[in-house]
């Protein structure tokens, strides 16, 4: 067995304060005493197959922590049951749930968060719910809790840390995200993992360069704002939003924070209560309120080319994150308006917009026409972005514009600076990474090319389909957060009949949940996204 102890330090680095609290001697003895349940008998050989030695100090601190919140009820792994139910009409997946009972330790919630814990520390392996070793472990781990659960004490530091002032302003809003989501336990092994992953490649790639410290803060900044969780794919603003509860004044407000836009925007001008921008990459108009930004004098010259972070809070503009200024710089401007990483990052402003809706309608109607009435294809991979152009061309004569309007279209555009250079223009050839792929039709975001899934799709259109591959396409094609959860339903909803993982292998266990198990895998990706921007918004 392992005889190393947890020391006060190791407890500490899950919790959201520095300095030792009155009750934190009491949960480092319980938490040693996790560690030794967890590593008794044949389990260390099973833990050492998937995670680190240390990672085991880090699961018994996890574990206590999550028994400290529900002693203490600051409503973190409440928050997330509550939220579960909301969805799936029960408090957890995977488990029977009929003997459960809320505020209370269950020994579902221990086997739930063991398998939590052990499929973000590491991302290697997926590991199932219904490993046996959870089970055992479970057992060992709810025996220490139940004879503790009686007399443990509550810390009532931890109450204050999770609570806010109904008139906080942004920045004292985004705080308790930080907290959320970078120094509690319930994400510990998840947002701060990745934060503290991207901040080690910042690192190695910087070095001892002077702006070292802007790129960390920079990176933190968009985590917190745009980063979803394994749990639920809710983002931090959506935690902290159910955990203050619907009867705080700001609830509202955090879920209606909007995505973090970074990039080069033009001065334009300002007021005595907000500084004038247009995003260049969409021609977007803003206005940033000065009770955000202390810079404002340092603005003179019209077409000043200003780097910064942006975020809407309670209906205005508030900047975050890192700041510069250049001259005006036509080859930059150029370049921004030609660059559709850059316009992608205010698409989500016009997601409700009727022209979006409508252009994707068509979009649609004309793919299926195009395709037999399929939403998707099944190609060599050589032939994929010759598909998509040929389908491309059929949706514009759809359009049924005259030359008279075709050219205005293009004029526009030109006024706008928006065109393609030749170099742009180059398709992708996608024959290097595999030999076959697929184009579909996303009624909510538009064209998704996808590789190395077609054997999750036996269906008559496909003759790339491959017994020997199934499962490993249907892992990829569930697992990968590049391929939207549209495609991995259209496998279960037309699919799931046709394939032994879903019929005898261990997919039929994991159907009743596949939802919550997309919202796992597709953090980032879950919710799909019109691919689309309406360029030149100057209202």
């Amino acid at each position: 067995m392992e005889k190393d102890k947890i020391y006060i330090d190791d407890w500490l680095t899950l919790k959201p304060y520095e300095n030792q609290t009155l009750t934190d001697s009491y949960y480092l003895k319980l938490c040693n005493k996790i560690k030794q349940a967890l590593l008794s008998g044949k389990a260390p050989v099973v833990f050492y197959m998937y995670i680190e030695k240390e990672d085991i100090n880090l699961l018994a601190c996890f574990l206590t922590a999550w028994f400290e919140d529900l002693v203490s009820d600051t409503n973190i792994y409440n928050t997330f049951v509550k939220q579960h139910k909301q969805l799936y009409n029960k408090p957890l997946p995977f488990y029977d749930c009929e003997e459960y009972f809320d505020d209370e330790i269950n020994p579902q919630d221990i086997g739930f968060l063991i398998w939590y814990f052990m499929n973000t520390v590491q991302t290697d392996k997926f590991i199932s719910p219904y490993n046996e070793f959870i089970e055992l472990s479970t057992e060992k781990v709810f025996a220490v809790f139940d004879e503790a659960w009686e007399y443990a004490p509550e810390n009532m530091v931890l109450q204050n840390i999770y609570s806010i002032n109904e008139d906080a302003d942004y920045y004292d809003s985004r705080n308790l995200i930080d907290t959320l989501l970078f120094k509690t336990y319930l994400f510990y092994p998840d947002t701060l993992f990745r934060l503290e992953e991207n901040e080690a490649e910042i690192i190695e790639e910087n070095g001892m360069d002077e702006n070292l410290v802007m790129y960390l803060n920079e990176n933190r900044e968009s985590t917190l704002q745009n980063s979803g969780t394994h749990l639920l794919a809710f983002k931090g603003k959506e935690w902290v939003a159910e955990i203050i509860g619907k009867e705080n004044a700001l609830y509202d407000a955090y879920l209606n924070i909007s995505k973090r836009i970074r990039g080069f925007f033009l001065y334009k001008g300002q007021d005595e209560n907000d500084v004038f921008l247009e995003h260049i990459a969409s021609g977007k108009a803003f206005k940033l309120t000065k009770k955000s930004f202390d810079h404002s004098n340092n603005l003179t010259e019209i077409d000043t080319i200003v780097f910064m972070g942006i975020v809407q809070w309670k209906g205005e503009w508030w900047f975050s994150g890192v700041y510069f200024q250049n001259d005006f710089n036509a080859d930059l401007v150029l370049k921004e308006k030609n660059s559709f990483e850059s316009r992608q990052v205010v698409n989500f402003l016009d997601h409700k917009n009727e022209k979006i809706i409508d252009t994707l309608k068509k979009q649609h109607t004309a793919f299926l026409d195009f395709n037999n009435g399929l939403p998707i294809a099944f190609l060599a991979s050589d032939m994929l972005m010759d598909f998509n152009q040929k389908y491309y061309d059929y949706f514009n004569d759809s359009l049924n514009l005259t030359e008279k309007e075709i050219e205005e279209a293009r004029e526009r555009g030109r006024r706008d600076g928006f065109f393609k250079p030749d170099e742009e223009q180059k398709t992708t050839d996608f024959s290097s990474v595999a030999e076959s792929g697929l184009v579909f039709f996303n009624e909510k975001s538009g064209i998704e090319i996808a590789l190395e899934c077609n054997s999750a799709f036996p269906l008559p259109g496909n003759p790339f389909f491959d017994k020997e591959n199934s499962e490993d396409h249907i892992f990829r094609l569930f697992m990968d957060e590049n391929i939207s959860t549209e495609l991995a339903m259209y496998c279960i909803n037309n699919c799931k009949d046709k394939l032994l993982f879903f019929t005898e292998g261990m997919g039929k266990l994991y159907l009743n949940d596949i939802d919550f198990l997309l919202r796992f895998w597709k953090k980032e990706r879950y919710y799909s996204e019109p691919s689309i921007t309406e360029i030149g918004d100057k209202n």
